[in-house]
């Protein structure tokens, strides 16, 4: 007659361990993907509401584009939006967004270019539609 003891051996002990150790990893990785993944989606948002906001309703109402953007002149901009996901408004020193007029005369720009330093993909920018 063998004695047999109920419960687990130190290999499987491990084994279990590993994998468990294996899928939490892949589970953090896969969430800070995601993370930055919707960070960037949200950057592409805030430029396309910014690029709309100054190509349908600020130039038509008056023939120019402005030296500098904020929720004072792009109205029809949520406000939020001229925040980047790090907190940093657009104008500010390491703004994820950034905001450059060309061709001013005082205040009036003839274009522009707006950018956003993306995480997971090449810079995303727009360009005015007038010159």
């Amino acid at each position: 007659m063998t004695k047999r003891s109920k419960g687990f051996t130190v290999i499987e002990l491990l084994f279990v361990i590993v994998i468990a150790a294996i899928a939490s990893i892949l589970f953090f990785v896969q969430k800070q993907n995601v993370t930055i993944a919707a960070q960037d989606v949200q950057r592409k948002t805030a430029i396309n509401a910014m690029y709309y906001g100054l190509e349908e309703v600020f130039y038509p109402a008056n023939k120019y584009y402005p030296q500098s953007i904020s929720a004072d002149n792009l109205k029809s901009v949520e406000p939020s939006l001229f925040t980047d996901p790090n907190g940093i408004t657009i104008g500010s020193a390491g703004s994820d967004y950034t905001y450059k007029p060309t061709n001013c005369n005082d205040g009036k720009c003839k274009s522009y270019t707006l950018k956003s330093t993306l995480q997971n993909e090449a810079d995303f920018i727009k360009t005015s539609r007038h010159n």
